[in-house]
């Protein structure tokens, strides 16, 4: 199959997790993609790896806190490429120094919440700032990002990155309205819990049954999950869908909230 084949991609946060499952499945799917992370030796593994599997790719260094590095990546990947058709804008600050401090808003400290905006908005908008030209002068393409569950709904942990990714929903229906007559689509998935090898480390087996017995579907997300939801935003199959906001998550988000009590009821009375 080749649903994105002869397109030129660029997944930012792509040398791990989400990212690199997403890389090399546009790659899968017939794209040269740029693999852009802050992390260059990551991203140098994953596309080493996509041209392995037969696959184009090249590694690009990019710093979402910084302009001028965003700038450099977005004209790299023009040069290399000619053009670029798809922009997924997957990276963002979920490291675990970030991550442990954002808790309570009667503890925030201003810099955990400023660093959350820093990358996962402020970075989202300088991406799309710098890209959307060489889009325009390809003729349109699809910009897919990556938001988050908790985006929708409150939670007790995690303020800061919960509001920096409500933002990327705005700005997701802002570049599709501001950009459409370009040809250019625009909208974001929102996944829930993806286990990376992270992630996994990082939670006890009871919280993630506690996380589980939310989910309808019967089963843990994977990156790929994902990634083929990207792979059809990305792709013509989408050509006339923008401005959404698209859950990608097993449905956690989307049931009354006693159902798992009330799916534990049920499975009681028929024991």
């Amino acid at each position: 199959m080749g649903l994105v084949k002869g397109k030129f991609a660029i997944v930012t946060g792509g040398g791990a997790n989400i990212g690199e499952a997403c890389g090399k499945m546009l790659a899968s799917h017939g794209a040269s993609v740029v693999i852009a992370d802050i992390n260059l030796d990551g991203a140098r593994r994953v596309a080493s790896e996509i041209g392995e599997a037969g696959g184009t790719a090249i590694a690009l260094q990019v710093d979402l806190g910084n302009e001028a590095s965003v700038a450099a990546m977005a004209a790299a990947a023009a040069a290399e490429f000619g053009r670029v058709d798809i922009l997924h804008n997957n990276a963002a600050n979920t490291g675990a120094a970030q991550m442990t401090r954002d808790g309570a808003l009667t503890e925030m400290e201003p810099e955990v919440w400023d660093a959350a905006f820093d990358i996962n908005t402020r970075g989202t908008m300088l991406v799309t700032k710098h890209v959307v030209p060489h889009m325009i002068a390809a003729g349109g393409g699809s910009i897919i990002n990556t938001s988050s569950g908790v985006s929708l709904l409150g939670d007790v942990l995690n303020p800061a990155y919960s509001a920096s990714k409500a933002a990327v929903n705005a700005l997701t229906r802002n570049t599709a309205a501001q950009f459409g007559r370009a040809n250019i689509r625009c909208n974001a998935i929102l996944p829930g819990l993806v286990l990376s090898p992270v992630a996994r480390a990082q939670m006890t087996a009871e919280q993630l049954g506690m996380i589980q017995r939310h989910v309808l579907l019967p089963r843990e997300s994977s990156a790929d999950d994902i990634a083929g939801a990207v792979l059809w935003l990305a792709s013509d199959l989408s050509s006339f869908v923008t401005g959404q906001i698209i859950s990608a998550d097993g449905g956690i988000c989307h049931h009354q909230p006693h159902y798992a009590d009330m799916m534990d009821m049920f499975e009681a009375a028929q024991s």
